[in-house]
């Protein structure tokens, strides 16, 4: 009988996918772009055949589009494809909450987003907007991840890599990132005292902000929010 289970590494396909989400979340692919095989396969020092499962895992999650006889590019979002995003960020959010405070409350993950939160707080502090950017991701990514569904943490991850898309081609930023900071110690507090409405309610408010910053909505300068 065996007493320990296989180790599970992570597979070079999958490590490359996830360095190209990352340089496209971040605007080093800017949107648009298209992938060249050859110099992505010099640079990141692998062999064309898990550079092309990669890109094709990225395909399929949506963030590539290949383009016959002309080949594989970075995606655009219109202000429709936007909104459809954060739609799906909202419903993941939510459904991650609904399952944390099912399985056995939210105190343990509301102590973590608190400490995530501290972060955005430093950063605002210093104004230190790409920090502050940073810890918005991060905050919104151990909420879904403590929920523990792998199907939810993989679609945010996409939706995540999206919203990145977007604040870094519009160059967003905070009018003022201590409100920030507010908004997401709400979340976590509601999540702490286990008020599923509540916290459902701020999630939509936090989202349908962001979005009305990030699409114009008739602010001079829109806000870099996650």
């Amino acid at each position: 009988m065996a007493i320990f289970d296989p180790v599970v590494r992570e597979s070079t396909p999958s490590i490359i996918a996830g360095k190209l989400r990352t340089a496209i979340g971040r605007g080093q692919i800017p949107a648009g772009s298209q992938l060249v095989e050859t110099e992505l396969a010099r640079e990141l020092g692998v062999s064309r055949g898990p550079l092309r499962e990669a890109m094709q895992r990225l395909t399929q999650e949506g963030l590539l589009i290949s383009i016959r006889n002309r080949g594989i590019f970075v995606i655009t979002m219109t202000e429709e494809e936007v909104r459809d995003m954060y739609v799906a960020r909202t419903a993941v959010e939510r459904a991650a909450a609904e399952l944390i405070l099912a399985k056995n409350g939210g105190k343990a993950v509301a102590a973590q987003l608190s400490r995530v939160v501290k972060a955005m707080k430093k950063a605002a502090d210093k104004t230190d907007l790409d920090a502050m950017s940073e810890a918005d991701m991060d905050y919104h990514s151990t909420l879904v991840s403590a929920a523990e569904s792998p199907r939810l943490t993989r679609i945010h991850n996409t939706l995540l890599t999206e919203t990145r898309m977007c604040l870094t081609a519009l160059e967003q930023r905070y009018p003022d990132p201590h409100t920030r900071v507010g908004e997401h110690q709400a979340i976590a507090d509601a999540l702490a005292r286990g008020d599923q409405d509540l916290v459902g309610t701020l999630l939509i408010r936090h989202m349908d902000d962001a979005l009305e910053r990030l699409t114009g909505g008739g602010h001079s300068e829109p806000a870099a929010t996650a």
